[in-house]
């Protein structure tokens, strides 16, 4: 692969195809698996013949069903340490491959941390990190097996495999446990029983190029092979298919004498090839067949051509176009599974985040799985992905052989896919602690070396690192660390704190900004201010930092609303549509995330900083990134999940609606309140704002919105609260919903008059006994038995398995309360 540098302008032209091995015959193994979480004396445990009642019986296994994570539940255990150490995996395989000489393997999408695999009792291999693609070949193994006395005899024909995965702590490992996310434990990626002829295909790499007009096309693939008998005459055919499946492009292949580093075929040309881009994410097909000992295996892929490019001190172009990266990150983890998120999972986060109009993301902090890359393909996301090489300093030389490993594996094993444009080499290097030893130029030495790798494998792209200033002029693109109005500041420093980075590197690109949101919590004090600011004397000018001074810093007062969050991210979004040299930028992150070293949030061990839930319930803050991002016409009133509001008698209260329409109207209890343009910088909510007066009680909201000649709505209703409250004094249980056996229940917190305490943040504990199930341990606002209250109150559900129950909640220094069901 090719790159050329003009003008202070990095360009790239590139091909590239998913790199999923496709094998004749491929069977995912998810069902009949037995695990403990645990360690064995050894693997002798997991297949001696077991008597019903006997001492062999025990421990006990579970039942489970892959992919599966040790921490599904304790990760967002309020009460514990979540588990790190062994635990193992046993099921039972017909083998049966219908090649003659073929290979059985098993192919491993991703295993947590350290991995053993048996076949009965014999180590056919072992992997070292959880987050890259490996195989291990078992056909000497299985035929060895299938002569033994307790083949037939005791497993009844089937070939017993058992897997030891270990998450354990080690210091001379990467990821860090220093690491704001949790090191993971498990089969959470699928495993697959694969066929193979004697000789298969292993990897398609294809070098491919644009010409300077973008108008020509070319390969010029690479093709490895999975030999392990060593053969040596081999053909075949590349066929390059258009998305109507219209054959544009062949070449056949043969030779007589296969080397070990395989077969680099000619060039391949395409004439006016169709161009990926974000909004078009065109693709096309190559199918690769191979052809050796008389049997025949094919590749299918899916490609797609683009360049892009990064300007001196300047934006990012894809195609000869500028376009605003305009992006978010993500962590492979959701509620109630943890890493082991399914496909279906997968596929509904990665739709959320083009729907809400994202067009790059960055995967952090690790190689994500080959269905996250495939969806960003197809969608049109732009990627940067990285090695999981995170805090704590630099390790020795197993430590910096891993990360090594794992860099080389992600590019090989990702090197094809259209959506990358950047490889991570870290993140956070210049956190201390994992070793006595903190040496800032040993971690540039070791920096500069994975930089140089990353460029001997794929030149075609650049390398990034964020937040290590000590290293930023390692790589090619470098993200600092800002966190305007969290961490830093206040959120109207964004552009100044922003241009101040900006000049200090050639390409500058700004990874990791908003704050925490706890879902269901609102304030009316931000608004409250942002109205005094912006109403009085009716100003019209624009709103910068100096009408902020003497402001309450909200994030500095463990705030944690929605409602300060969304103005922030409100005013970043502003802020970037007029930054004619930004390349773009990523928020942290798009959705709530387990953590080990954060047990005292709202939400224990949970990163509250997603624009959704942990379960994907979409929180304010999804709607304003939305209402700048995306192109289909939306229309939000802001607080859906604010079922009261409250203030004096007559107060005007701000109303808020984040739309990407051209102008929108407000109606109030019916009555409308009038009609709005929007504009992008009249902020807050580019000028779709309206203070109303809210009766005592019920009101009903709606916007009429219209973006050309479609026309959008949203309703919303809110209880207005007159009435004052003191500290609380007492939490009360009520059943709020019951549906198809799932049981939701309220707490709420009153003062000593019966007052609803609408700002009341306690904490809140809710237990249970009787039949039912608590449904907790999802980390989320609503899925958690330990929970800081949002205005006032905190939600749980329970399945109730047809019986009673008793639930209980309290809050620390009131009266326990209970219900029963």
């Amino acid at each position: 692969m090719s790159a050329f540098k003009k003008a202070g302008l990095f360009l790239f032209a590139f091909i590239a195809c998913q790199q999923v091995v496709i094998a004749q015959q491929t069977t995912r193994l998810t069902n009949n698996w037995q695990f403990i979480k645990q360690d064995l004396g050894g693997v002798w445990e997991a297949i001696r013949p077991v008597g019903a009642g006997k001492p062999e019986a025990y421990p006990i296994w579970s039942k489970v069903t892959l992919p599966h994570c040790f921490n599904d539940r304790d990760a967002v255990d309020p009460d514990v340490n979540y588990y790190q150490g062994p635990g193992w995996y046993r099921t039972q395989l017909n083998i049966n491959n219908p090649y003659i000489n073929g290979r059985t393997l098993l192919h491993f999408e991703g295993a947590g941390q350290k991995t053993n695999v048996y076949i009965y009792d014999k180590l056919v291999g072992s992997h070292l990190g959880g987050y890259d693609e490996w195989t291990v070949d078992i056909t000497e193994a299985v035929a060895a097996f299938k002569k033994t006395s307790v083949f037939n005899k005791q497993f009844k024909g089937k070939i017993p495999l058992e897997i030891r995965c270990d998450n354990a702590r080690d210091l001379e490992s990467i990821p860090s446990q220093l690491s704001d996310f949790n090191v993971y434990g498990g089969l959470y990626r699928n495993v697959n029983l694969v066929y193979q002829p004697a000789i298969s295909i292993d990897k398609l790499y294809a070098n491919a190029q644009l010409d300077k007009g973008l108008t020509k096309g070319w390969i010029n693939p690479k093709i490895t092979f999975y030999n392990p008998t060593g053969a040596k005459a081999v053909s075949g055919e590349v066929l390059v298919k258009d998305a109507a499946g219209k054959v544009v492009a062949k070449q056949t292949y043969n030779t007589q004498n296969l080397a070990d580093s395989g077969i680099l075929l000619g060039k391949i040309n395409i004439a006016k090839p169709r161009l990926w881009t974000t909004d078009e994410p065109y693709l096309y097909t190559i199918e690769v067949t191979c052809n050796a000992e008389g049997q025949t295996t094919k590749n299918v892929q899916k490609i797609g051509f683009r360049s892009f490019l990064f300007a001196d001190k300047g934006p990012f172009y894809l195609n000869g176009k500028r376009l605003l990266l305009k992006g978010t990150h993500r962590h492979e983890d959701h509620a109630g599974v943890a890493a082991a998120m399914t496909d279906s999972m997968t596929r509904a986060e990665m739709q959320l985040i083009k729907d809400m109009g994202a067009n790059f993301i960055r995967l952090g902090h690790y190689q994500q799985s080959a269905a996250v890359l495939n969806l960003c393909d197809s969608l049109g996301i732009l990627v940067w992905e990285e090695e999981p090489w995170c805090r704590g300093g630099l390790g020795g030389d197993v430590y910096q052989a891993q990360a090594k490993s794992m860099l080389t594996n992600m590019i090989r094993q990702h090197y094809n896919h259209p959506s990358i444009i950047l490889w991570g080499l870290g993140n956070e290097n210049d956190w201390p602690g994992d070793f006595p030893e903190f040496d800032k130029q040993k971690i540039r030495d070791f920096m500069s070396s994975q930089n140089a790798l990353a460029h001997q494998l794929d030149p075609s792209r650049k390398t990034t690192i964020r937040r290590c200033d000590f290293c930023r002029d390692i790589p090619d693109v470098y993200s600092p660390t800002i966190w305007a109005g969290w961490y830093r500041g206040f959120y109207t420093d964004y552009a100044k704190f922003t241009e101040e980075e900006f000049k200090k590197v050639p390409h500058f690109f700004h990874a990791e900004w908003g704050g925490d949101s706890h879902a269901g919590r609102h304030s009316e004090e931000p608004d409250k201010a942002l109205a005094k600011l912006v109403n009085d004397k009716n100003y019209k000018g624009v709103i910068d930092s100096t009408l902020f001074t003497g402001m309450k810093h909200i994030a500095d007062s463990s705030d944690w609303s929605e409602t300060y969050i969304c103005n922030l991210f409100d005013w970043h979004l502003k802020e970037q549509e007029k930054m004619p040299w930004l390349t773009g930028t990523a928020f942290w992150t798009f959705k709530d995330f387990s953590t080990p070293i954060r047990p005292d949030n709202p939400v224990p061990y949970v990163n509250q900083k997603g624009v959704v839930e942990r379960d994907f319930t979409k929180k304010e803050s999804y709607y304003v990134v939305q209402s700048y991002w995306a192109v289909a016409p939306m229309a939000h009133i802001y607080g859906h999940s604010w079922p009261v509001r409250w203030g004096d008698a007559g107060e005007p209260k701000m109303v808020k609606v984040y739309s990407n329409a051209d102008k929108a109207e407000l109606f109030v209890n019916g009555k409308s309140q009038g009609v709005k343009a929007r504009e992008a910088q009249n902020f807050p909510a580019a000028g779709l704002r309206w203070m109303i007066v809210y009766k005592p009680g019920k009101n009903n909201i709606k916007v009429i919105a219209w973006k050309g000649k479609a026309v959008v709505t949203d309703t919303i209703s809110q209880i207005y609260q007159t009435e004052k409250w003191g500290k609380p004094a007492k939490v009360i249980l009520t059943k709020i919903t019951e549906n198809n056996g799932i049981v939701t229940l309220q707490a709420t917190l009153y003062d000593k008059n019966g007052i609803p305490c609408l700002d009341a943040a306690n904490w809140v504990n809710f237990s249970l006994s009787g039949d039912g199930i608590l449904l907790d341990d999802l980390g989320t606002a609503k899925g958690s038995r330990k929970v800081q209250a949002y205005n006032g109150r905190a939600i749980i559900s329970i399945k109730t398995n047809g019986g009673s129950s008793v639930i209980g909640v309290r809050s620390p220094g009131l009266p326990v309360n209970f219900l029963k069901l």
